[in-house]
């Protein structure tokens, strides 16, 4: 996926969001905010708009010399997230289809993003996701890798979230190596968050080495490509591994709530509707 012209102004917003978090100080904004703009009108087009994020949130922390800005806003999406842990126990217990209930419950954990201006309430997007109609509807498909796989490589995307994912973890019946950012970027799950969050004890946990808010394979390790190539079966949470993912030659399944329209409009679905999408093989 490239980056769109209205892609330029959120990254804008986003440095300012992120500049906020760290300090009071307008001086240190405005330089953050010029400093950008600077790098944002050299960045190629046809780069994915989580590539053009990594700028941003580079020059977020060489200016202010924070590396993790998000830190408490990760630590306490994670503690709310925890707190309804016996919520999502009860709704698996209860379901029908407890493989489709627990994939709601992980789509409804994408809510849990600092990287879109959008507000959201964890427990009231829950409820309503557990309802609602998928756009897309990749399901069959899903159950019938699912059922050929041996393991399954599972692409995070952020802290907080990551609870929820350990949900459909424990669903799906095959070991998961669960994938995680390289260093802290927006409120992503790093190695630590994924601990926190429980993941270590359902999953191998491993860094793709991104430095990008999304999985850029020209940032990953080889060792993470090699396993990508050659995974039975690979899940991509949230916009930003969409972003990097959508157009690999591999088939994903990508699990995502629409939260921008650009990325609304390139998946071929409305803003705040559930995904599951099987994606071509090229």
């Amino acid at each position: 996926m490239k980056t769109y012209l209205e892609c330029l102004p959120c990254m804008m917003n986003q440095a300012l969001r992120a500049g906020r978090i760290v300090t009071d100080d307008d001086v240190v904004i405005k330089k953050i905010l010029d400093e950008v703009g600077d790098s944002i009108k050299d960045v190629s087009m046809h780069h994915t708009p989580a590539q053009t994020g990594a700028v941003v949130y580079k020059k977020v922390k060489e200016i202010t010399g924070c590396e993790d800005p998000y830190k408490q806003i990760k630590a306490d999406s994670i503690k709310e997230a925890l707190a309804l842990y016996p919520k999502l126990e009860n709704y698996i217990a209860e379901s029908d289809d407890k493989l489709l209930t627990a994939i709601r419950i992980a789509i409804s954990g994408n809510v849990v993003d600092f990287g879109v201006n959008k507000k959201f309430s964890l427990e009231d997007d829950l409820d309503k996701i557990i309802k609602q109609d998928f756009a897309i509807f990749d399901y069959s498909e899903f159950k019938k890798q699912l059922k050929k796989a041996n393991s399954v490589l599972y692409i995070a995307d952020n802290a907080g979230e990551s609870v929820f994912d350990r949900i459909l973890i424990e669903q799906l019946g095959v070991p998961v190596t669960y994938v995680v950012r390289e260093i802290p970027i927006i409120n992503d799950v790093t190695y630590q968050d994924a601990i926190d969050s429980g993941i270590g004890e359902v999953a191998e946990i491993i860094s793709s080495g991104t430095t990008a808010p999304g999985t850029i394979m020209e940032l990953c390790t080889d060792d993470f490509i090699k396993q990508f190539e050659n995974a039975d079966m690979i899940i991509s949470k949230g916009q930003g591994n969409y972003e990097g993912l959508s157009n690999v030659e591999q088939q994903v399944f990508f699990l995502l709530k629409a939260k921008c329209h650009v990325i609304a409009k390139h998946i071929g679905v409305k803003e705040d509707d559930i995904v599951l999408k099987a994606s071509a093989i090229h």
